[in-house]
């Protein structure tokens, strides 16, 4: 199942490498949900219009919202096409990801429509573009949103809305 910018559909397996596999040779990758050395700054770039439930705001993007989406999204994959859900401690980990606060933020609201060539009718797709600088604990969050780059997050994905991409860890 292709994803927005030739990213491609597989499975994910918490706590080491995985294989993710599409239909094209050449289209596998690794991704490990491991948590690697230690960060507590990293910047995340929204690279197309991203919609996150549980986030009203057109101007701000809570990492605790994020965090949520990011992991969900990544389980349901690993559920409908791997070992089945991420063995890890849900609570714990989003209440740790909690912790985790906005040092800077600079996202703008893009208003995006589609037309729907069935039904003629039009349908916003917009979401929040830009960069936002996260500080706290994020050593046990950082792989999620590693992954997140092939995954996509929120509404809208397989129109290519919800890329993000960690562009700088400290």
């Amino acid at each position: 199942m292709p994803f927005p910018n030739g990213r491609a559909a597989g499975w994910v397996r918490a706590g080491g490498a995985c294989n993710w596999s599409g239909k094209t040779p050449g289209n596998d990758i690794a991704v490990n949900l491991a948590a690697g050395p230690e960060a507590s700054k990293c910047t995340l770039s929204f690279r197309t219009p991203t919609e996150l439930k549980g986030n009203p705001s057109h101007t701000e993007m809570p990492f605790g919202v994020l965090f949520a989406r990011v992991r969900d999204r990544i389980g349901a994959l690993r559920s409908l096409y791997g070992e089945g859900p991420l063995p890890i401690d849900f609570g714990a980990l989003s209440e740790r990801a909690g912790q985790v606060r906005t040092v800077r933020c600079d996202l703008q609201y893009q208003d995006v429509r589609r037309l729907s060539s069935r039904t003629g009718a039009v349908h916003g797709i917009g979401g929040v573009t830009g960069r936002v600088d996260y500080g706290g604990d994020l050593t046990e969050v950082l792989p999620y949103l590693r992954a997140a780059w092939w995954t996509g997050v929120g509404r809208h994905t397989v129109w290519g809305n919800g890329v993000i991409e960690v562009v700088e860890v400290e």
